[in-house]
């Protein structure tokens, strides 16, 4: 039997039938949990509509901004030294030139 087989792949000879397992056919359980995850899938909750944004809206936006940026500002500032704060100036005076 042994020397059959070498024979075989010796000479490349393919074997016959399906190398294939048969599929495991599913129980119930699994039927019904792959069943209830389809149709959970198709009556999913629709996406809340999206806010309208009004001038009122963008304008409060803007104060808010106005004001963290009068607040954040000098604290940075304060917080850094004199020589960073230079560095940061002429980065910013090359990125300019730059363009």
């Amino acid at each position: 039997m042994d020397d059959f087989l070498a024979v075989r792949r010796y000479l490349g000879i393919m074997p016959k039938g399906s190398s294939k397992k048969p599929r495991k056919r599913e129980d119930e359980a699994q039927s019904a949990v792959r069943v209830m995850e389809t149709i959970a899938a198709k009556h999913e909750e629709p996406e809340e509509a999206p806010v309208e944004i009004t001038d009122e809206m963008r304008a409060a936006a803007a104060a808010f901004g106005r004001i963290g940026g009068k607040i954040g500002g000098p604290a940075r500032a304060a917080a850094l030294s004199k020589k960073r704060r230079s560095e940061i100036a002429k980065k910013a005076a090359a990125a300019r030139w730059r363009r």
